[in-house]
């Protein structure tokens, strides 16, 4: 089959960005597409992969203001010429699910989470700095994001969500079914390390909803070290909660986290993710996580084995999380074989598998299956999704 892969756009570095790229490398023939793709963006994966952008790639300083420009995605989205591809698989927390694509091809979203202004505006705007004319006028943009997004979601004929979580929202927005295939974990990255120091980690976006706030505030009145690793628009607010105890490294290099990562006390998980691949990566480390009892992170910690949860959103309630956890004990062992069970050879089995049930098969798998045919002619062969057996 011939493939396109279609990412939102690359305009930041997160785990969405972390998906676009497995995917690709899982189906190497595939053709990459994306609204925008800025190169100091794209995973380390994907720099010398090629990718067919829209006309937004050429609007003035993306990198500043791809956020304002949020009612032109569905139009950037809709000029992608997809029309000689029989699978596309869109790589979406906003806008790729509604690309247009052959009426005969099949589209199969990986959806990271329905579109958190559209569905979640009040709560995700709650942390922002907004002014009266913004939230006077907002809604009214989200109204159309809304109705758009809805039409969108008619648009793949298989949804594939993150998480249990994403998946319920799925089908509270949109009436869909999703199949659950959690995103991959570089399990080779991030190793246990003997030495421990004392200090606690955000490894995050620096952006108002991931409640990076909630961590500053506990660590200052704990009077903790905490090491802030990451940069967003919300670095100068988060600067100005911070005590002495806190500081923030801004992006740091894969083998500069790494190091931090290894040697931390725990990972402080304060918001409520979709997924949230940052608790494992710290598990394959050897290292535990403090998060907010919501989200994916109820899907990928073990209580009292991999982490600790608070209830409540609260500084208060985090510090007091930390206090707990300080009074238990921890085994990396334990820890980076629960990470195993999420990295990247499982996302890719999993995937695989998820696309021959729905009738799909990638050039590579079907190169995989020919050699092993030809070795054996007794293998089965599906034939309109019914399996049977070529003649000797």
């Amino acid at each position: 089959m011939h493939t396109a892969i279609v990412h939102d756009y690359f305009t930041q570095l997160g785990g969405a960005e972390i998906v676009a790229q497995e995917l690709v490398r899982m189906i190497p023939s595939a053709d990459l597409f994306s609204t925008v793709a800025l190169p100091q963006c794209m995973p380390a994966g994907l720099k010398d992969v090629p990718v067919t952008t829209s006309w937004m790639q050429h609007l003035p300083r993306m990198k500043d203001f791809y956020r304002l420009y949020f009612l032109l995605y569905p139009y950037g989205v809709s000029s992608l010429d997809l029309s000689k591809y029989d699978l596309v698989i869109s790589s979406s927390s906003g806008y790729a699910k509604g690309v247009r694509t052959h009426r005969d091809a099949v589209h199969v979203c990986y959806c990271h989470t329905p579109m958190r202004w559209a569905w979640s505006f009040d709560s995700y705007s709650a942390r922002e700095s907004m002014g009266s004319f913004k939230r006077a006028v907002f809604p009214h943009l989200i109204r159309f994001l809304r109705e758009w997004d809805t039409g969108a979601s008619r648009q793949p004929d298989h949804f594939v969500a993150n998480s249990k979580t994403v998946a319920a929202r799925i089908q509270r927005a949109y009436g869909r079914t999703a199949e659950v295939i959690h995103p991959p974990i570089n399990l080779n990255r991030f190793r246990p390390c003997d030495k421990q120091e004392d200090y606690y980690l955000v490894l995050s976006r620096l952006v108002s909803y991931k409640g990076i706030d909630l961590a500053v505030q506990a660590c200052t009145d704990l009077n903790r070290r905490l090491v802030v690793i990451g940069d967003g628009p919300d670095r100068s607010r988060l600067a100005s909660l911070a005590g002495p105890s806190v500081r923030f490294l801004g992006r740091l290099s894969d083998t500069e986290v790494e190091h931090y990562a290894s040697r931390c006390r725990a990972l402080l998980f304060p918001g409520e993710e979709d997924f949230g691949m940052a608790p494992l990566e710290i598990a394959a480390a050897g290292r535990p996580t403090i998060a907010y009892r919501a989200g994916g992170a109820v899907e990928t910690i073990l209580e009292d084995v991999t982490g600790v949860f608070f209830d409540r959103q609260t500084s208060a309630d985090l510090a007091a999380a930390i206090r707990r956890f300080e009074s238990m004990t921890w085994n990396s062992n334990v820890l980076s074989a629960h990470a195993s069970k999420f990295g990247i050879d499982v996302f890719q089995d999993s995937f695989r598998r998820f696309l021959s049930r729905v009738g799909c098969r990638t050039l590579e798998q079907e190169a995989i299956t020919g050699t092993a045919r030809a070795a054996d002619p007794s293998l089965p062969v599906s034939i309109g999704g019914v399996e049977g057996r070529l003649p000797a």
